[in-house]
């Protein structure tokens, strides 16, 4: 059903307040405000489902009446914000009405096979209600942005437009990945279709992107090209150095990260009497982006891939936004290859895991050395722009990761790296990554300090300056907090001692603050609850004799 766009006239005003409420038209009453987060996830709703209108200030039980909304005063503010956490263009039309203000937010549909994520989920609605897509519905919508372009048959092209070299390059990697020496022994048709490059004889795009002569990619797919770009400024202007590479893939990519390491100095950092260096450009981090971009980005688009460097930072810039479904907040769980027999080619030379994308190698990269986390923020739906920033940003933070030491980093994800850099970075954790948090602070790297915010722990983070003045002030504090605690509890060792009693002995401190300083004392071992709840008492631990066991848990 067409619905009408809102206009000012009484006629064609009645003609939209008359339409029935569906997927694609919604009336909230809105009378007090309407909460700019239920807006956002009400305009993705609509664009999942087609596209629609949500009209703020009228009944939503017919006879719909204008009743009038206060929400929203600065629309111009509030269509900025709807376009910068939907990436789509809401319109936005505020209407005066003789009995009200009203607000008609329209969504697009989405673009095809890409629904529109808010909080992790794409959203649709069902009756009154927002509800998540099912997986069989997002499927679907995937489904939309039709096969694998690196699958199909290049018309025209045949196998004397691959380069040998090239072939016997990917017969030798596949060979070390799968420790298969039979594969040494097979025929040049036989090898590439194993490998699904050749289907019946024919050449795949994906065996031209990655084995083809500078030739026949020039008649056949001239835009299947890496242009290297060094500039050491950002001012306007002929490159430095540029070169173009329009030849097999598995020809130039060790040569082009050689040509970044050529500038790649070393920055350092000192550890105790020792002066570490830690490269501008890590070496993982930079691989996996190139092959992110041969993998992800969209062969129909006549640009090229750009990979362009300068002192301290390098940028690649490939045709096509995400994937469908993928989104700088998902990246590291969601895997859609675009080209995914050439993702498929990349694993069995052992160049990229088949599960992955590289995004958590280049996360955890980037906070291992102490550099700020992967840019995507020039992405848009035309182009995937990642920069890579080469600066050390906080010495102390790579000081901390020593002193957290590397037996317990290995057993780190690229979430709990991503968890550690947003606490670095003093920024908010997102509730995806809010199950990370009991982990870190068991192991100590984390901790928990006045309302329960969470931080470095102040035993591993070095600090300088007046934040660590003022820090060093804070513990100071709690540790003599924690003494009088614990001087009170050794003093009533017989029979315990109640919480009431000690938040007399710290009256300065909150409840939960006590608590915290009472669940630290537990932790290191010095005290244990005996009871639960409001009867617990608290008793000091017997210090352990030499040779002795471990003083066993008391209940709690």
């Amino acid at each position: 059903r067409h619905y009408p766009q809102m206009s000012t006239t009484s006629e064609e005003l009645r003609s939209y307040l008359a339409a029935p409420e569906g997927a694609r038209l919604e009336f909230k009453e809105a009378k007090g405000g309407f909460h700019f987060d239920k807006l956002v996830k009400d305009c993705a709703a609509l664009a999942n489902e087609g596209g629609g209108s949500i009209v703020l200030g009228v009944t939503d039980k017919p006879p719909r009446q204008v009743v009038g909304t206060s929400a929203f005063r600065e629309i111009e503010r509030t269509k900025a914000g709807l376009v910068d956490k939907l990436r789509l263009r809401i319109a936005a039309d505020e209407i005066h009405h003789r009995d009200g203000r009203l607000l008609v937010f329209t969504a697009p549909a989405r673009p095809l096979g890409m629904p529109i994520p808010v909080d992790g989920a794409y959203w649709m609605r069902v009756g009154e209600d927002l509800v998540p897509m099912t997986p069989d519905q997002l499927r679907r919508i995937f489904d939309e942005a039709g096969p694998d372009f690196s699958a199909e048959i290049c018309p025209g092209a045949s196998q004397a437009d691959l380069d040998p070299t090239a072939i016997e390059q990917f017969r030798e990697r596949w060979i070390r990945t799968s420790n298969t020496t039979a594969l040494a022994n097979r025929s040049v048709e036989r090898l590439l279709s194993d490998a699904e490059l050749l289907i019946d004889s024919e050449v795949t795009y994906a065996a031209l992107i990655l084995l083809g002569t500078r030739q026949a990619l020039g008649r056949h797919l001239a835009q299947a090209e890496v242009v290297f770009e060094y500039r050491s400024s950002p001012q306007p202007g002929p490159a430095s150095q540029r070169e173009e590479f329009r030849q097999a893939f598995l020809q130039f990519y060790d040569r082009l990260w050689g040509l970044i390491d050529l500038r790649n100095d070393q920055q350092h950092f000192q550890h105790g009497l020792v002066m570490l260096p830690v490269p501008t450009f890590g070496e993982t981090s930079v691989r996996e982006a190139i092959l992110n971009a041969v993998t992800h980005r969209d062969y129909r688009h006549p640009g090229s891939v750009f990979v362009r460097q300068y002192p301290r930072r390098i940028e690649f810039v490939s045709p096509g936004g995400f994937p469908p479904g993928i989104t700088p907040e998902n990246i590291l769980d969601r895997q859609l290859p675009r080209n995914r027999r050439i993702a498929e080619t990349f694993a069995r030379c052992g160049l990229v895991e088949r599960s992955g994308q590289g995004a958590d190698r280049m996360l955890e990269e980037c906070v291992r050395h102490g550099k700020p986390l992967p840019d995507f923020s020039r992405t848009d739906a035309h182009q995937v722009w990642l920069t890579l920033h080469g600066e050390i940003e906080d010495e102390n933070f790579l000081r901390f990761l020593e002193r957290v030491g590397p037996g317990r980093l290995e057993s780190f994800d690229a979430h709990d790296f991503l968890a550690l850099g947003l606490v670095a970075r003093n920024k908010k954790i997102p509730s995806a990554l809010q199950d990370r948090l009991p982990r870190l602070l068991e192991f100590g790297v984390l901790e928990r300090i006045a309302r329960g915010k969470v931080v470095l722990s102040h035993r591993l983070y070095p600090r300088s300056g007046p934040r660590a003045a003022a820090a060093r002030k804070r513990d100071a504090a709690r540790d003599e907090s924690k003494a009088a605690l614990l001087q009170h509890i050794r003093e009533g060792k017989d029979a315990g001692v109640a919480m009431e009693a000690l938040l007399s002995v710290e009256s300065s401190l909150s409840r939960s603050s006590v608590k915290r300083l009472l669940d630290e004392l537990r932790q290191e071992g010095r005290i244990h609850p005996v009871g639960t709840k409001r009867s617990v008492r608290w008793f000091p631990r017997p210090a352990p004799q030499f040779g002795s066991a471990n003083p066993s848990e008391g209940p709690e």
